[in-house]
């Protein structure tokens, strides 16, 4: 801590900002394009009047991340910005402070000699609260740029819930079963508890730790010790730090307030949905409740469409992939399937498809469950079971809003695959999605649900299969030498791999937080019904003897791409065993 104290000692106290008409950190955030000049102008017109910080107005809002707002600070006082391991272990606090007062003017001390007192603040500008703070300890006040969430992390380790009047709220009678009666007064409490800030601000928390992290969901679940709550970070879950267990009912409430459900409904599962603005980027939350033993659990899907990009090379396809693909989708009609587990991906490359053909000479619709991505151009429908609106009924009505291009979310049954062969025989061109294991099954799995043989064959273009995997992290992957067995070689058609082959395998840095990966990419196999393929179908062919006759014309399978993205670096073997068949 002396090195603070001294660095502390020599830079001179920023200029205070007296209000937030003059405070030059909106007019930047607006240069950087990190805000926008409407949302600061809402900001200044509504707030005018109010104490507090800008800065973290700002953060607490969502429209800005509160690295940029530390950044931009940064810039304007000339302080260096805190990091982690700044703030020590044990707190520097005076009796004569308020816990109180320090958490809403969101500041910490962190190191303290015979004269001075560093403080960690969110807006080291703020003179009223250092003035208020050199007079209460009788010592002179050194601010320090930190992040609010380092801040918040500190003040809770330090102080835990001491001095918090709202935060013991949460009675027995909200943490029992999912199946417990819930009384009018006990909804409205609830409801109160829910609102409060203690609640609100952990709620916040944990949304902007899963768009910092980069996660796809959040997972809130209720046991009999606690709430766990995990992330899924590329396709695998992780646990974190979980809020009070005492907490776990009001936490789903406010979860549930914010996607306009009924709170005093905790014995069947609810769908909602929330439209936020975190860190500065627009949050789509898909929200499903179900019940528990021992309360409700939530899981959150997170869709960030600021950073969506439907570029086929983005999303994993090479060279030899893409050629084929593009030529089935020059086709004027017939019906090209994506088939995956759930969170493979299939709904982001029909997407990168569609965002392909989406010229202003062809007319794209789309019925989907739900709507995931908002594409210019397309015209979407979202499925409304509860008012009758199925894939088959709008698909109905579709087809006489004359479309080239028909997407359908999902082919559930046959009525919508039957629907689908229709209107790729009347010369439209038609995607869908299956849940299958591999491109061959596609065939057999339309079969038996009743499509017949010769309208398949008469309308199915291509199959693609893909599944998604972990891709290392560039700055901390390790390479080893390893061989392949001969029948790897043979799906590679190759000699290239023949005796020793370097590979790569997963390590963790601070750039990838420890987990050895970053971001993920598809393996896919497309399979193409070829004149040869068509008379195998009409004979009952098995999925098998499909896919033999496929990988005899030249077909990849997803074990070969993964293969060939480990051999490249991209990815590791291990998660090529976890994506595939072949591989297990």
């Amino acid at each position: 801590m002396e090195g603070i104290l001294e660095h502390h000692e020599i830079v001179q106290a920023p200029a205070a900002i007296t209000h937030w008409d003059n405070d030059p950190l909106g007019s930047l955030l607006v240069q950087k394009k990190k805000l926008k000049e409407s949302e600061l102008n809402s900001i200044l017109s509504h707030s005018k009047n109010r104490d507090g910080s800008l800065a973290f107005t700002l953060i607490r809002f969502g429209l800005v991340s509160e690295q940029d707002i530390a950044t931009t600070l940064s810039e304007i006082t000339g302080l260096s910005l805190l990091q982690s391991q700044d703030y020590p272990e044990v707190h520097f606090l005076q009796a004569s402070i308020s816990i109180r007062f320090l958490k809403s003017v969101r500041a910490v001390p962190i190191a303290e000699s015979t004269n001075t007192l560093v403080v960690a603040m969110v807006d080291p500008r703020d003179a009223e609260s250092i003035q208020a703070l050199a007079v209460v300890s009788g010592k002179e006040v050194s601010a320090k740029l930190g992040l609010a969430s380092h801040i918040e992390e500190a003040t809770q380790r330090y102080f835990g819930d001491e001095d918090s009047s709202s935060e013991d709220s949460s009675e027995d009678v909200f943490s029992g079963s999912g199946s417990a009666e819930i009384k009018d007064e006990d909804i409205a409490h609830l409801r109160d508890l829910a609102s409060e800030a203690p609640i609100v601000r952990i709620v916040n928390i944990l949304l902007q730790g899963a768009v910092e992290s980069g996660a796809s969901d959040i997972h809130l679940e209720q046991f009999e010790d606690g709430i766990q709550v995990r992330y899924r970070i590329d396709g695998i879950l992780k646990r974190i730090d979980s809020p009070p267990p005492n907490m776990a009912a009001a936490i789903v409430s406010r979860i549930k307030i914010m996607a306009k459900l009924d709170i005093a409904e905790r014995r069947l599962p609810q769908d909602g949905r929330i439209q936020i603005k975190l860190l500065g980027k627009h949050i789509d939350m898909r929200i499903a409740t179900s019940p528990s033993l021992h309360g409700e659990g939530v899981v959150i899907r997170l869709l960030d469409n600021s950073n969506v990009e439907f570029d086929f090379h983005n999303l994993g396809f090479d060279k030899a992939i893409l050629e084929k693909f593009l030529r089935v989708l020059s086709l004027p009609h017939g019906i090209v399937l994506v088939t995956g587990p759930t969170g493979s991906g299939k709904t982001t490359t029909l997407y990168a498809a569609l965002n392909h053909l989406n010229t202003e000479d062809r007319k794209i619709i789309t019925v989907e469950d739900p709507v995931e991505y908002q594409v210019k151009g397309i015209n979407q429908i979202p499925v409304k079971p509860q008012i009758g609106l199925t894939f088959s009924t709008a698909l109905r009505s579709i087809v006489r809003q004359d479309p080239d291009v028909i997407m359908i979310g999902e082919m559930r049954d046959v009525e919508t695959a039957r629907i689908a062969v229709q209107s790729a025989l009347t010369g439209h061109l038609v995607f869908s999605t299956l849940h299958t294991n591999d491109a061959a099954s596609g065939v057999t799995r339309l079969l038996d649900m009743g499509i017949e043989e010769y309208l398949l064959t008469s309308t199915v273009n291509a199959i693609l299969a893909q599944r998604l995997v972990r891709v290392l992290c560039a700055k901390c992957r390790e390479p080893y030498t390893t061989t392949f067995n001969n029948d790897v070689l043979q799906q590679l058609r190759t000699n290239e791999a023949q005796g020793s082959v370097t590979l790569y395998r997963a390590k963790g840095c601070s750039h990838c937080n420890g987990m050895g990966y970053r971001g993920r990419m598809t393996v896919v196999e497309l399979l193409v019904l070829t004149d040869p393929i068509r008379k195998l179908v009409l004979n009952h062919a098995d999925g098998k003897t499909i896919q033999r006759e496929a990988i005899n014309e030249g077909m990849r399978t997803m074990f070969a791409h993964g293969v060939e993205l480990a051999l490249a670096g991209k990815t590791t073997m291990a998660e090529v065993h976890r994506v595939s068949q072949e591989g297990s």
